[in-house]
């Protein structure tokens, strides 16, 4: 092999290698050996928004009971768009139901 091509080569598997890891710098979360395997570093984030924008949706989360449940690292529950369907209204709508589409409830929601 000459000169020339392997040290292109050994150029080429260089970047291939170090490429990766300059990617993984600028991120949040970095590998490290050990049991759970990365390490956050928070003050590698870049933040798109500012201080008072911030505290702002802090404040409407706070004002309008998400930010409780955000808190305890449970999913906010969504809100209602409408009233709901009274039970006449869905019994109507099962009794309404046509062949093709009792058939498909009964291939979904059946034990096999």
């Amino acid at each position: 092999m000459s000169k020339t091509r392997t040290t292109a080569l050994f150029s080429l598997l260089a970047a291939v290698l170090v490429v990766p890891a300059a990617a993984q710098a600028s991120s949040l979360w970095h590998p490290a050996p050990g049991e759970q395997g990365f390490t956050f570093h928070p003050d590698h984030s870049t933040s798109t928004k500012t201080r008072a924008e911030v505290l702002r949706e802090l404040e409407q989360a706070k004002a309008d009971g998400s930010y409780s449940y955000l808190q305890r690292g449970l999913a906010v529950p969504s809100r209602a768009s409408g009233p709901g369907k009274t039970r006449a209204e869905v019994l109507k709508e099962l009794v309404d139901m046509t062949p093709k589409e009792r058939a498909y409830m009964n291939e979904m929601y059946s034990a096999p």
